[in-house]
């Protein structure tokens, strides 16, 4: 009697129970607005990238607050280069080149995106893998520990010569707080960097959700901005006073060397674009997934004018005189009232600024190593605290002891700009669009694909060549 019962009962209990998942199955593909919020230790980023379907993530981060983290991400210390590449190429093919260089990266992250949700894939290293196994997988990986690792370096080195000061070709340039109060064992370099990292940088790169960052990254936008308006502001009091003469619109060729020598300035715009490796962690938080798309333009709408703002006022300031690093350049008497004051102001919002930017690149670091080491462990990072703690560790005393012993920033932003930056920000995505698994490119894609594969391994050899021809050169002059 039970039995007959429960097999009258039972079918339609199937039934309900199979139409209840599909439902969910259906409505979790439409949107993750309405996702139910899971506990905090949930993982942010699945540590087996092959069962990504399967995980769930904290969906409740803002449009802002995604545009903020983006944006952070972007703007670093690529920003202080730009400049020089606007003195190499010229004002108009200059600024011509950062907008060009921001349309290629929008058109590379919308193919991350899609593709990504073509095979319901949340990370980067999951769509490689997916387009090329595991070997491709690695590969990703390595290149996002290279390229954050050299930008990471490349923050505290200038913390420490902003901050502290620092000596060039036998010029000391005095710091901040060399400035203030003279020379001092609390004012040196040494201590800065150790002050700023166990009090400022521990902190923030102990939060385990990106998403925790959003309101320092707003508060590093609004530097980078504070940095911007000073900038434009001696600009003008410049040009009223009669101190600004005309800039070169167009780059000096004098030769084939001069020619192979405009190519050098692509690591550099390369590197001031690349983001993609935040990407997915910001998408994997947001409250509605149809909002990336939107996340990525604004975000790019925003670095894009504060980059073409930079390169023009700090070129229409400085000129030929213009140094690799800009920053530098405000070390100098401006030859305006209160023109010490305003030096201050744009070196310390943008080495604070830089100082926010640095979590947010260390949080793709962390997961990349994770994702390197660690490859058999099934427990996700965040809840792993043993394995969090010693990788963070690990990580900041690595960057401390290359922020300490590499000499110079520019060979660090030259090799990441022409092999992993490059590779992250066009060649991978290139070769997963043509790669093509789930039958989604169009034509124009694969041909855009082609373009940006051509375009940055040409450009970024040429970089290189130009780069090792002149070290070869100035050796022999040595």
């Amino acid at each position: 009697m039970l039995s007959q019962f429960s097999n009258y009962f039972a079918p339609n209990s199937s039934k309900k129970l199979k139409m209840t998942i599909g439902n969910l199955v259906s409505e979790n593909k439409k949107t993750r607005k309405k996702r139910e919020i899971v506990d905090e230790n949930e993982p942010l980023i699945p540590k087996s990238q092959e069962t990504n379907s399967e995980f769930h993530e904290f969906n409740g981060a803002s449009f802002s607050g995604a545009v903020f983290n983006l944006a952070t991400t972007t703007i670093g210390a690529g920003i202080m280069g730009l400049p020089a590449c606007v003195k190499k190429l010229g004002m108009v093919p200059g600024l011509i080149a950062i907008i060009l260089t921001a349309l290629l990266t929008e058109k590379s992250l919308e193919f991350m995106i899609r593709f990504s949700r073509a095979g319901n894939l949340s990370a980067y290293g999951s769509l490689m893998g997916d387009s090329f196994g595991r070997f491709g997988k690695a590969l990703l990986e390595i290149c996002v520990v290279i390229h954050n690792t050299g930008s990471l370096i490349v923050y505290m080195i200038i913390i420490g010569d902003v901050i502290s000061g620092t000596t060039s070709s036998g010029i000391h340039h005095a710091g901040i707080l060399e400035g203030w109060f003279g020379v001092h064992w609390w004012t040196g370099r040494t201590f800065v960097i150790v002050f700023t990292t166990l009090f400022v940088f521990a902190p923030l790169v102990s939060l385990k959700r990106i998403d925790s960052l959003r309101y320092t990254s707003a508060l590093s936008i609004g530097l980078a901005v504070v940095f911007l308006i000073v900038a434009v502001g001696i600009s003008i009091i410049k040009i009223i006073s009669g101190g600004i003469g005309m800039p070169r619109l167009f780059p000096v060729i004098t030769d084939a060397a001069s020619v192979f020598d405009l190519f050098t300035v692509v690591p550099v715009l390369v590197t001031a674009y690349i983001c993609h490796y935040n990407v997915h962690s910001i998408d994997n938080e947001l409250e509605d997934s149809s909002w990336m798309q939107g996340v990525v333009r604004t975000s790019l709408t925003l670095c894009s004018s504060v980059y073409l703002l930079t390169s023009f006022f700090a070129f229409l300031l400085f000129g030929d005189e213009t140094l690799d690093d800009v920053l530098a350049n405000f070390d100098t008497n401006l030859g305006i009232p209160l023109g010490s004051v305003l030096n201050d102001t744009v070196r310390f919002s943008y080495a604070a600024h830089l100082v926010l930017v640095f979590p947010v690149v260390f949080y793709g670091l962390r997961v990349n190593v994770d994702g390197l080491i660690f490859t058999s462990s099934k427990r996700p990072l965040v809840i792993d605290n043993f394995r969090f703690a010693s990788i963070t560790i690990s990580l900041v005393g690595i960057i401390f002891m290359g922020a300490n012993f590499i000499p110079s920033i520019w060979d660090i932003f030259q090799f990441t700009g022409a092999t992993a930056a490059v590779c992250l920000g066009f060649i991978f995505p290139a070769a997963v669009t043509l790669r093509d698994r789930h039958n989604i490119a169009t034509k124009t894609d694969k041909i855009l694909s082609v373009f940006m594969l051509v375009l940055a391994v040409l450009s970024n050899a040429i970089a290189i060549y130009s780069d090792a021809h002149a070290l070869i050169n100035k050796n022999k002059n040595v």
